[in-house]
């Protein structure tokens, strides 16, 4: 493996930093703001107790499949990798070799019968030691009956990572937010399934059959297993990182829906209503009382006074003059206080006559 000259690396930090560093910092910034909608931001929320749950159950699964594919005590048993034999060496001395590194089993027995021939061996490769010694319909005249014999041992895996996306993405455990990526999260699942199965159906088992030394033999189903397992981690991470993001409002989120919208504004209208009639409580309480209503008059009264001074300051009357002469257009003013009293107040008649002019109606603003 050629190394990487630490000059190239610094030339290209120069190159691509100045143009990488900005748009780092507007994802950063992205993820902690909140994405932006045609209704206003989103606040970052946090994440939700069923969601909190799912991914907890998604980080469990994965690691279980990272020590499936990681620990070596978790692999099938290879046993020219252990007994470090070639491809070639006969029956009897492999079997020897691996009785003195531990005691025999019935798979060893099993397994023995069925190395009659170079092809055996080379089917060993490809579908693993389970497969071979346990098939009681398979022989190497035959390389299908192996396949089919080890389709149920490949797709369980899959399916049951299939079932689990189905669980998690489900609305009953995680609503909206988890149902949004049911449909993407099954399809790639579906796609890592059939992958996997090709890769195992389509494999050349015949490439070992030149292997002179151990080294140059193609551990086909000890490497097609551990990536099997890296791919629903990965798959299984990914979808953790959407539903957090999602969930969150920091990517991926879906704007209020217009009922929410329209529950929102009322829960709004109600608190501000409930202020206008707090403020009209306190209104009336004041009025009713007679020292709260003279300290209220005295505050009023000193109010009027203190600015009637201010009023009559030299440098606020020149002030005035100055902003309503270059500034100010006075009419602007009045046009515009003139139009909002209209829209804050309706028209007299039909305050007092809402039933309008008509016949039969009521009262018009002549009567």
């Amino acid at each position: 493996m050629t190394a990487i000259p630490w000059g190239t690396i610094r030339s290209l930090l120069i190159f691509f930093g100045p143009i990488l560093l900005p748009k780092a910092l507007g994802a950063y910034r992205t993820l902690r703001r909140g994405p932006q909608t045609i209704h206003g931001p989103l606040k970052v929320r946090p994440v939700p107790a069923p969601v909190r749950r799912v991914l907890l159950l998604l980080l469990s699964v994965s690691l279980v499949y990272l020590a499936l594919a990681i620990l070596p005590f978790h692999r099938p048993e290879n046993i020219f990798h252990l007994t470090q034999s070639r491809l070639q060496i006969p029956v009897d001395v492999l079997f020897t070799r691996l009785a003195s590194l531990r005691p025999p089993t019935v798979a060893d027995s099993a397994l023995r019968n069925k190395f009659v021939n170079l092809e055996s061996r080379l089917l060993y490769f490809q579908f693993g030691p389970d497969v071979l010694a346990s098939c009681p319909f398979c022989s190497s005249d035959n390389p299908k009956s192996y396949l089919y014999y080890a389709l149920p041992r490949l797709a369980a895996p899959h399916l049951f990572n299939l079932g689990l996306i189905a669980l998690v993405t489900s609305s009953f455990f995680t609503g909206r937010d988890g149902y949004k990526w049911r449909y993407p999260a099954t399809i790639a699942s579906l796609c890592i399934g059939f992958a996997d199965i090709y890769m195992v159906s389509t494999y050349n088992h015949q490439t070992n059959a030149r292997a002179l030394r151990l080294t140059e033999i193609d551990f086909f189903h000890w490497r097609q297993r551990t990536l099997r397992f890296f791919a629903l981690t990965t798959l299984n991470l990914l979808l953790a990182s959407l539903l957090y993001l999602s969930s969150t409002n920091r990517l991926f989120a879906n704007p209020p829906s217009p009922a929410e919208r329209v529950e929102f504004v009322l829960r709004q209208l109600q608190q501000v209503k409930g202020k206008v009639n707090a403020a009209g409580v306190i209104q009336n309480t004041i009025s009713r009382d007679d020292d709260l209503r003279g300290r209220n008059d005295a505050y009023w009264r000193h109010e009027v006074r203190l600015m009637g001074e201010v009023m009559e300051e030299r440098d606020v009357v020149e002030g005035v003059r100055d902003a309503l002469r270059e500034r100010i257009v006075v009419e602007n003013v009045e046009r515009d206080a003139e139009t909002y009293v209209r829209n804050l107040l309706p028209p007299f008649s039909v305050a007092v006559f809402p039933g309008g002019g008509g016949n039969g109606g009521g009262r018009s603003k002549d009567d």
